[in-house]
């Protein structure tokens, strides 16, 4: 073979390569790259003589059958239990979304969140929020020790009656209407007539802010109060409130020092508002959550609005506030008492009683029943404490001044006695620990 016909070849080669150097360079400098900061640094690489990206192509869609996805670090019991079987004769696995579990994680009884007494004939109302309803009792129902549970007098819960993870409850003392509050998803106030019973619409409802939880009524002014946890606020309304009525004041903003509020109650006599808070707020001038504050009671006017300070704030390591969910004001003996969730006991504080206090006395121990309280209050008729317990299906009576870890007057328990709550509440996501085999739901 001749040097001419050797050379011509890598002559022809070379040609080519330039072209599409300068194609290449073209494409660069030529602004095919769209986004204006990749097109720079694609310069700065072509002068750099380092890798660069010259263009995008998508990529043409799929087909056909695909493996299935499996992460390493699963185990044998719960790759069978995720693996698809395929069709006979092979082609797509296929799914059929309509069916049932192959096992359910589920409390089938009532959590109680709230709790409260109709003031004309005594009967208790619990507020059911793990199967989202309400129940009612006789006030002298005792659970004896060897019984499943005690049924209720009746029970008002259903699709029609829009109870949807209710935890603020309030029955008005002369006509017995039941207000009842909706936390989570449909941000809903909802009115009962008194002998409303089973799956039935409410007579009235109003549209609340998302995140609302207590509920205090002042009957002398037709006012009602609610606190709001998400946006750390109390917020006023005419108690004949309906349908998407605003409220007529707000206090909310930083200087409230509401953080996460969820219990409210009112001392009339002193125009005084009483609310616990859980201690997760906002900071900075463009705030965000990301703040905590320790748990607190703190106390506004009940005609206070706006960014206002509260009058005074109870919280510190001398109060054991943990968690602290309803509250009740006691005008009679001056002193209020707090369902102090995360701690299962009650907490009595003195209206007077101001910083890092310790409570005056403390209802908590094992003879006392008490697990996860989140509702309370006091029968002023027949000087009784009432406690609604969400981490065992029951609520328990004391005496008024009860302290120490007491024993119960009566209990009336909705599953049996040694059934504790799953404590499932609204859960948002699910999550699997491979090397315990352990589900983890955050709530």
């Amino acid at each position: 073979m001749s040097a001419r016909l050797r050379t011509a070849p890598r002559a022809g080669i070379a040609a080519l390569v330039a072209i599409l150097a300068f194609a290449a360079f073209l494409v660069i400098r030529g602004g095919s790259v769209q986004n204006s900061e990749l097109a720079k640094n694609s310069e700065v690489a072509h002068r750099s003589g380092s890798t660069q990206l010259v263009g995008v192509t998508p990529m043409p869609t799929t087909g056909g059958e695909m493996c299935e996805w499996m992460p390493a670090s699963a185990s044998a019991s719960m790759s069978a239990a995720m693996m698809q079987s395929a069709p006979a004769g092979g082609g797509a696995a296929s799914v059929h979304l309509d069916r049932a579990p192959i096992r359910e994680l589920k409390d089938t009884y009532p959590t109680y969140s709230a709790i409260a007494q109709d003031a004309r004939s005594g009967d208790i109302f619990m507020q059911d929020e793990n199967l989202f309803g309400i129940r009612v009792f006789d006030r002298m129902t005792n659970t004896p020790p060897n019984a499943a549970f005690s049924e209720p007098k009746r029970y008002l819960g259903g699709h029609n009656t829009k109870l949807e993870f209710n935890c603020g409850l309030y029955i008005d003392p002369k006509t017995g209407d039941i207000y009842s509050v909706n936390n989570d998803t449909t941000d809903l106030l909802v009115i009962f007539e008194a002998k409303a019973e089973g799956d039935v619409k409410p007579n009235r409802e109003l549209k609340t802010p998302h995140g609302t939880y207590g509920i205090a009524v002042d009957e002398e002014k037709g006012e009602m109060y609610m606190t709001v946890e998400h946006t750390n606020s109390i917020v006023a309304y005419p108690k004949a409130a309906k349908g998407t009525d605003k409220f007529l004041r707000e206090i909310r903003g930083l200087n409230t020092k509401l953080a996460d509020p969820h219990g409210i109650s009112l001392h009339i006599k002193k125009n005084l508002m009483l609310v616990t808070n859980h201690g997760n707020t906002l900071e900075g001038t463009a705030p965000t959550y990301g703040k905590f504050l320790p748990p607190s009671i703190t106390f506004y006017p009940m005609d206070g609005v706006g960014n206002i300070a509260p009058l005074k704030t109870i919280a510190g390591p001398k109060t054991r506030l943990n968690w602290p969910a309803h509250i009740w004001v006691d005008e009679a003996r001056e002193e209020f008492y707090v369902a102090n969730d995360a701690d299962h006991s009650i907490l009595v504080f003195g209206m007077d009683d101001d910083g890092d206090v310790a409570p005056r006395r403390m209802i908590r121990g094992p003879k006392t029943q008490i697990r996860n309280p989140m509702g309370v209050f006091v029968d002023l008729k027949n000087d009784e404490l009432w406690v609604s317990n969400m981490g065992n299906h029951r609520a328990t009576v004391y005496a008024r001044t009860a302290s120490g870890d007491a024993e119960p007057k009566r209990v009336i328990r909705s599953a049996p006695a040694e059934k504790i709550a799953q404590a499932i509440g609204n859960p948002g996501a699910v999550g699997y620990d491979s090397k315990r085999e352990e589900i983890l739901v955050p709530n």
